[in-house]
């Protein structure tokens, strides 16, 4: 399975829709968690059919503006709540909470766990035009070649993304060397056997003085109001534009492993727990 996740290139009109089923999960989500706790308390044992049902034929038919969005939306917002739950009884996750409006805004398409199944269909992804279930046609600022049953819809900033995941047929390359050792670090992103560098991108620290300024410049901005809005959303972008960075620099990395090399051992070192340090966080 390859997975892929790339930009869509979206009109006012198609990002009100995308808006309008992200909230709409966010909803049916938060209506479904607020009955199942209501449920435990009253010694009910509550699941994601059980949801479906009692929101089918009781609560949809009171909002006639339900009828406008895709149906898909709410019956996978309750098999992610059941999932959760179930992470949860396993010891897996926390306990769900109430979801945020503009906080991980995301809606499956069309199918189980953030992905879409299209009743059954596979869904064609062609080119740079593509038709999604009840969405519509859609483009991408890259082109994707790709047969799926999984599609996910998600915003990271003001910007909206399609994610899926596809067979492929893996093809093999020439490896330049058998093993290779890899030795993660804090200062350097990662120093290789055979003495090749890769340099840490350090991208907090090129965007922090920026960071610092927009979020000095929004403490009194009233909380709700346009300015702060577009405070916020200045800010999002910038968080975002660290993340991508980092992101670029471990697939370039990955991908010369990946490409090179037949066997790779890495180091047994707990740099989850060594970036728990502030000081030492803020070098990589």
């Amino acid at each position: 399975m390859k997975s892929i996740r790339t930009k869509l290139k979206l009109n006012n009109k198609q990002k009100t829709l995308m808006a309008q089923h992200a909230g709409y999960s966010r909803w049916c989500y938060n209506w479904g968690l607020s009955l199942w706790n209501q449920a435990y308390k009253d010694s009910y044992k509550p699941n994601a059919r059980k949801l479906r049902e009692v929101f089918t034929n009781h609560t949809k038919p009171l909002y006639p503006w339900m009828k406008n969005l895709s149906s898909k939306v709410y019956q996978y917002a309750f098999i992610n709540l059941g999932e959760a739950f179930k992470r949860f009884f396993q010891g897996l996750g926390k306990c769900p909470r109430f979801k945020k409006k503009g906080k991980s805004d995301s809606f499956p398409t069309e199918c189980y766990a953030n992905t879409i199944d299209n009743c059954g269909k596979p869904i064609e992804l062609n080119g740079w035009d593509h038709k999604l279930p009840f969405i519509g046609w859609v483009k991408t600022y890259e082109p994707i070649e790709a047969t799926t049953k999984k599609i996910t819809i998600s915003r990271q900033a003001s910007d909206w993304y399609i994610s899926c995941s596809y067979e492929f047929h893996a093809t093999t390359t020439p490896k330049t060397t058998d093993v290779i050792g890899v030795d993660l670090g804090v200062k350097t992103l990662a120093t290789l056997s055979d003495g090749k560098v890769f340099e840490s991108v350090k991208s907090y620290q090129r965007f922090e003085a920026k960071l610092s300024r927009c979020q000095y410049l929004n403490r009194h901005k009233k909380v709700g109001s346009a300015n702060w809005r577009a405070a916020q959303l200045k800010i999002a972008r910038l968080h975002g534009k660290v993340a991508n960075i980092r992101k670029d620099a471990l697939h370039k990395l990955t991908t010369y492993l990946a490409k090179n090399h037949g066997s790779v051992s890495i180091e047994d070192l707990n740099v989850r727990g060594m970036l728990a340090n502030h000081k030492l966080a803020k070098i990589s």
